[in-house]
């Protein structure tokens, strides 16, 4: 039998989503809660991604706590490494080792009706019981391995590039990458010009813009230092320059036509060769796909050992790689740059609601859907960050986290005030929200744009992105309407039961 704890909240997951829920309870001077990590550190994505070049694709100082901003970051876009020394750097000033319990994979979860708690079961054997549940998972953080032929065959070494094998030498070796995704892109321009031979297998070509990244100079951080408010000044410029991009992805394709002729002549610029130009062009509009911003990427394509293959894998033999075309390829290694089961996360996790409502089966077949991606119906007292139709191809993330770490709070102060067990979204108000989503999500570049991607799921429903600004994301979970919720264990919601106010103007 393993251990049993018990406590008020339950989050799920250490990244910004988890780090920032457990700020926000201890800023409100909650300390009843514990952070389950399948880990050994906190730190989310930016721990499990060690590849090379691994770094952002969105500003730092806006990829970053609007409440805890770093002045010394050293580049605009800043490597993984740094990112993560910022997370453990925020998890100790905020007290959060100590309510951290590493090496917890939560493995399933249940909705106990007459108590009006959660159970939740993690791999060790042990149990975590709340009143609360909040899921920080994210979305990124189960790789995805394609389904091969004779992959089981292989007998060199072969790994995701969310789980870089470091002890492996690439040097002088036959490489093939498979995917030519955001990480991709980072780690292929530091890997080739050390390997042997490097072969890509692309199936779709990305659109790449030129990175602007710099260093941060030195009189600038001592300028963010000395005067913080100049440092919030900078952030904000970004913030609405970013957020300016949501025009061209949400129903004015001309915007992103005018994007991508600076992507095209990225192509044309750095690819000299008309038949690697072609199959580098993508044919689908700009967006549609996530966009991704490179300046070494096109160049490591030039190289003489590295050769660039559209035709798809027919087949894993135990040293090679034979291609649908039927060229065989001998390698010494795969590397996986498929990214991650986003749509179908939760399939085969056991989140049992009320009645034995499951939740991966019902999204499995009809879908992610959530009210404001953070509350489902049927399910009290279970919030999800960066849920459903919450992400962003715009802007940073951490904003929409903040935004719902603080509408969380808001509803679990309504629960106790109210003196009620637990809150659920109304089923008319989950789906007058997924229907207005999807109703945008229509007119949008991800369904318009003429390609599949990763945000839409397996009948090609886009359940992954936010459609439009983030401002008005903020702006809907200001407060929490209660005529969108019913408030469980409690015969009369009345005066308790008052819209929950959040601040008046977003931060950025």
């Amino acid at each position: 039998m393993g251990k049993r704890t018990e406590a008020g909240v339950i989050i799920v997951g250490s990244g910004f989503s988890g780090l920032g829920m457990a700020i926000q309870l201890r800023k409100e001077g909650r300390e009843d809660f514990v952070i389950l990590e399948k880990a050994q550190d906190v730190g989310g994505t930016w721990r499990d991604n060690t590849y090379p070049g691994c770094a952002c694709d969105i500003q730092s100082h806006m990829y970053s706590f609007s409440f805890e901003q770093n002045p010394n970051w050293s580049r605009s876009f800043s490597p993984q490494p740094e990112i993560w020394d910022y997370m453990r750097g925020v998890a100790e000033k905020y007290d959060l080792y100590r309510f951290v319990r590493f090496g917890q994979e939560m493995t399933g979860a249940r909705w106990d009706e007459e108590e009006g708690r959660w159970h939740v079961a993690t791999a060790s054997g042990d149990e975590f019981v709340g009143r609360f549940l909040v899921s920080g998972m994210g979305a990124l953080h189960i790789p995805q391995i394609p389904q091969l032929p004779g992959l089981e065959r292989f007998e060199g070494r072969q790994f995701h590039s969310a789980q870089w094998d470091h002890d492996y030498d690439l040097r002088d070796k036959r490489v093939a990458v498979v995917g030519t995704g955001a990480s991709s892109i980072q780690f292929v321009p530091q890997i080739a010009k050390d390997v042997r031979e490097l072969t890509l297998f692309q199936r779709t070509p990305p659109w790449i813009m030129p990175k602007p990244d710099h260093e941060m100079p030195e009189w600038t951080k001592k300028l963010f230092n000395k005067v913080p408010g100049v440092q919030r000044m900078y952030r904000n410029a970004l913030y609405w320059m970013l957020e300016v991009r949501a025009i061209g992805f949400n129903g004015h394709a001309g915007v992103m036509k005018l994007a991508q002729k600076i992507a095209k002549w990225n192509i044309d610029k750095n690819i000299k060769d008309p038949r690697l130009r072609a199959k580098l062009t993508p044919d689908y509009t700009m967006g549609c796909k996530r966009v991704l911003i490179s300046n070494d990427f096109y160049p490591a394509l030039n190289r003489q050992n590295v050769d660039v293959v559209t035709d798809g894998i027919a087949e894993v033999r135990e040293h090679s790689i034979v291609d649908s075309a039927g060229v065989e390829r001998e390698v010494d290694a795969i590397i996986f740059g498929t990214g991650f089961h986003v749509t179908d996360a939760f399939d085969n996790l056991e989140v049992i609601g009320r009645e034995g409502r499951n939740l991966g089966k019902e999204w499995a077949t009809e879908g992610m859907q959530t009210h404001k991606g953070i509350t489902v119906s049927g399910f009290p007292n279970l919030f999800f960050l960066l849920g459903p139709n919450t992400g962003l191809g715009h802007n940073s993330v951490v904003f929409m986290i903040e935004s719902q770490i603080r509408y969380v709070s808001a509803a679990m102060r309504l629960v106790e005030s109210a003196g009620a067990d637990g809150i659920e979204a109304r089923p008319d108000s989950q789906a007058q929200f997924n229907s207005d989503i999807q109703r945008k999500l229509a007119k949008g570049i991800w369904t318009q744009g003429g390609c599949k991607s990763w945000y839409l799921d397996a009948k090609g429903v886009n359940r992954t992105v936010w459609p439009g600004f983030t401002w008005r994301y903020w702006l809907q979970t200001r407060k929490v309407d209660t005529s969108e919720y019913s408030l469980v264990g409690i015969a009369d919601t009345g005066e308790a039961a008052k819209e929950s106010e959040q601040p008046s103007v977003p931060t950025a």
